[in-house]
């Protein structure tokens, strides 16, 4: 059952990702997601003014993020949209999504700008008041490391919940260094070519703005920061945890960037897209959340649902796309579904590119919707975790605007 809300086929984009205390460390990440969509609808011949409603998606606060949405369309052109800021950690980019196209559905909107952007660099470190604490002293943390460590409900850190599941379902160290292994070679796949798979949805070269935004101060080829494994050297990585099975090496890494993604009515759809012969469907949406501390389980559930919802099995998916902070996420989403793990996250997955929590389920997305592209269409699907042992996914299909 295909929602009403189309993404334009090519109405989307993403930065490289650059590792955290990289090259984007500088940047304000709302002004500069504000200042990449200003350039990339311009590329596209996109006027600001043709949207009706927009979401602003991110899990780390930056100065004056309180104005939210309205503060980056008025930077971004788009002097008089309106719309709401959400957050939802790591599902973020699924949720931005989501609330674009519910606008579609209600009617209330034709046309919504989705952003999310993420600058996990130079994290806030928060102090809240307490008067009556001892001698007045507050309570404080540190946003982006604190919020690794420690999920409240536990308390444990985000580490623990890969362990969790590792021990439970017999997940063994070797096992995650063969997706590792994998992962790298089909993130290979994105770079050949001189990352002609990349260059379908990012400006490459990227120039990285100063932080006023008046100059370039370096390039970008790519990602930034990004790991190349051998057997050998994850074989010789030890446990982060005494006696556990997850190491360094079977985890991303922070990283900042962002992404964008349009979301309209068929017919604006048709109007904004550069090949509008291209339709893009959104199929169906699932949430879900997983025992306490288990949190790569929770994109099983989040994707059966959002394939319950599409009338999909896991047998009519032409693509699979996961968010994969740990390795064990898609050994265990394989196990549950009977997915091909090997063939899971072609060109790309967060394991690989880096962890800028909020654009890195829209860069999945887009990701899918390019390798269901290059195949000449089909449908996909792509399932995230998120802090809380929560999980989004949504299907969707790519095909002919006049036919499948």
């Amino acid at each position: 059952m295909a929602l009403r809300a189309e993404i334009p086929y090519g109405a989307y984009w993403s930065t490289p990702f650059a590792r955290w205390q990289g090259s984007f460390a500088h940047l304000h990440s709302i002004e500069f997601a504000a200042h990449v969509a200003t350039r990339e609808l311009a590329r596209r011949g996109i006027d600001p003014e043709r949207f009706d409603h927009g979401v602003l998606g991110l899990s780390v606060p930056q100065k004056h993020a309180f104005y939210g949405l309205p503060w980056l369309a008025g930077l971004a052109g788009a002097p008089r949209l309106g719309g709401q800021t959400v957050m939802q950690a790591c599902a973020t980019g699924v949720r931005v999504l989501l609330a674009c196209a519910q606008e579609i559905e209600a009617g209330l909107a034709e046309a919504a700008l989705g952003v999310t952007c993420d600058r996990t660099s130079n994290g806030p470190h928060l102090y809240y008041p307490n008067p009556k604490g001892p001698g007045g002293t507050g309570a404080h943390e540190d946003w982006v490391l604190g919020n690794f460590d420690c999920d409240p409900l536990g308390p444990h850190a985000m580490v623990d919940t890969a362990e969790n599941v590792a021990r439970a379902r017999g997940i063994s160290t070797a096992e995650q260094h063969e997706v590792v292994l994998r992962r790298e070679e089909q993130y290979a796949m994105a770079l050949a070519d001189d990352s002609a798979f990349l260059r379908r949805f990012m400006t490459l070269p990227f120039d990285v703005p100063s932080a006023n935004f008046r100059k370039s101060v370096g390039t970008l080829s790519g990602d930034e920061g990004f790991g190349a494994s051998t057997p050998e050297g994850l074989a010789k990585l030890k446990p982060v945890r005494d006696g556990g099975s997850v190491t360094f090496g079977g985890q991303t890494h922070p990283a900042d960037g962002n992404a964008a993604i349009v979301v309209a009515t068929p017919a604006r759809a048709a109007e904004l897209s550069p090949q509008p012969s291209i339709a893009v469907r959104i199929l169906g949406f699932g949430q879900a959340r997983a025992p306490l501390a288990h949190m790569p389980e929770a994109t099983v559930p989040a994707a059966r649902r959002a394939l319950a919802q599409a009338g999909l099995a896991i047998g009519d998916l032409d693509a699979i796309k996961t968010h994969n902070p740990f390795a064990v996420n898609d050994l265990v989403f394989a196990r549950e579904t009977g997915a091909d793990c090997a063939r899971m996250n072609n060109y790309g997955s967060s394991l690989v590119w880096g962890h800028p929590q909020a654009p890195m389920g829209t860069r999945s997305v887009i990701e899918l919707i390019e390798e269901l592209a290059v195949r000449g269409g089909g449908r996909g699907l792509f399932a995230g975790c998120a802090a809380g042992d929560t999980a989004m996914a949504v299907a969707l299909e790519v095909g002919d605007r006049h036919g499948h």
